[in-house]
């Protein structure tokens, strides 16, 4: 072969690699730009989610225990804004087929509540025509529940309040763990930071525990529909599971949606943490109307009436508390 073929033959093959990876680079391009287009469309939705998580909640009424995380939350107002926002965000928003598609590469959503969490999970049914398809239903709510050594149960939340079993007398107590400590003969609820790290702990495994098998579950009935894609459980850190568990919040999972020649995988956390207002009680000492902030003063007289503001209060007679009569905290 002459020489001028053999260069031929070079520059031909030298066209076809830089090509080749003009290509690939071109497409590793594209596939990175919908990666950041999926992440802000998950992140979005999620955020919208855990705001939507306290629409229509009356929250001074759940505020019975004086604990800013204990909200109460619309988990189905939660869901059906995530989705919306997913619609919107992937251009499905009108179309019922691609709805349905979408669906499917969410395999669970987790609402984080303050004494115990729900999934949204597929679940098979048979629709009117007699077949089986897969729709997203809520589990029932389940408690972080948790046993010490002395077979003592507990029900833990997001703070420090507790419904215990004392295993003993099969008496139930409830109420912060300071304030059981002393009368209750439980020495767990002594040692503050043994508890808080069990609570912690409990709550994260019932929870990993639980999205590993509700994902397991998604993949056996998807098999059966044909699809090759295997769910998994992502790696989440610590820090992520300590912010996931502090406040009520919407913890979204999207996975297999196709990325070029790999798949689109990523979670997201929302939290529903609110700026809880000051409450105010009113209360009436020696024949006087007083109302005091909840959250600097408190008093051993029993609250009349309970208020969101101090006009609210003034406006129904009653003055500021100066905490002389109360117990300033």
């Amino acid at each position: 072969m002459k020489i001028t073929n053999w260069a031929i033959f070079f520059v031909l093959i030298l066209l076809f690699v830089f090509v080749k990876n003009a290509l690939d680079q071109e497409d590793n391009r594209n596939n990175l730009q919908l990666q950041v287009r999926y992440n802000r469309a998950v992140d979005t939705a999620t955020q919208d989610a855990a705001q939507a998580l306290l629409t229509n909640a009356s929250q001074p009424q759940e505020s019975q225990y004086q604990s800013a995380k204990n909200v109460r939350i619309n988990k189905e107002e939660a869901a059906d804004t995530f989705f919306h926002t997913m619609y919107l965000n992937f251009g499905v928003s009108h179309d019922p087929v691609g709805q349905q598609v979408l669906n499917g590469y969410i395999p669970a959503l987790l609402v984080i509540g303050y004494d115990g969490y729900y999934v949204y999970q597929f679940e098979a049914y048979r629709n009117a025509a007699g077949e089986t398809e897969m729709r997203h239903v809520w589990s029932p709510k389940k408690p972080y529940a948790y046993e010490d050594q002395d077979h003592n149960t507990y029900n833990f939340t997001l703070d420090d309040y507790v419904t215990v079993n004392r295993a003993v007398d099969g008496k139930w107590l409830e109420g912060f763990r300071r304030d059981l400590q002393g009368d209750s003969g439980i020495p767990f609820l002594q040692d503050e930071a043994s508890y808080d790290a069990a609570r912690r702990t409990t709550i994260v495994n019932t929870i990993q525990n639980d999205l590993s098998a509700t994902i397991n579950r998604y993949n056996m009935l998807s098999k059966q529909y044909g699809v090759s894609y295997t769910f998994t459980v992502p790696y989440i850190d610590q820090e992520q599971w300590n912010n996931t568990i502090d406040d009520a919040g919407v913890l979204a999972f999207v996975q297999g949606i196709p990325l070029g020649n790999a798949y689109y995988n990523n979670y997201a956390l929302g939290g529903a943490r609110i700026m809880k207002q000051d409450m105010y009680q009113g209360i009436v000492a020696n024949g006087r109307k007083y109302y005091y902030s909840t959250s600097s003063c408190t008093s051993d007289y029993t609250a009349e009436e309970l208020f969101t503001s101090p006009k609210e209060a003034a406006r129904k007679g009653y003055q500021p508390l100066n905490c002389t009569i109360g117990y300033q905290k």
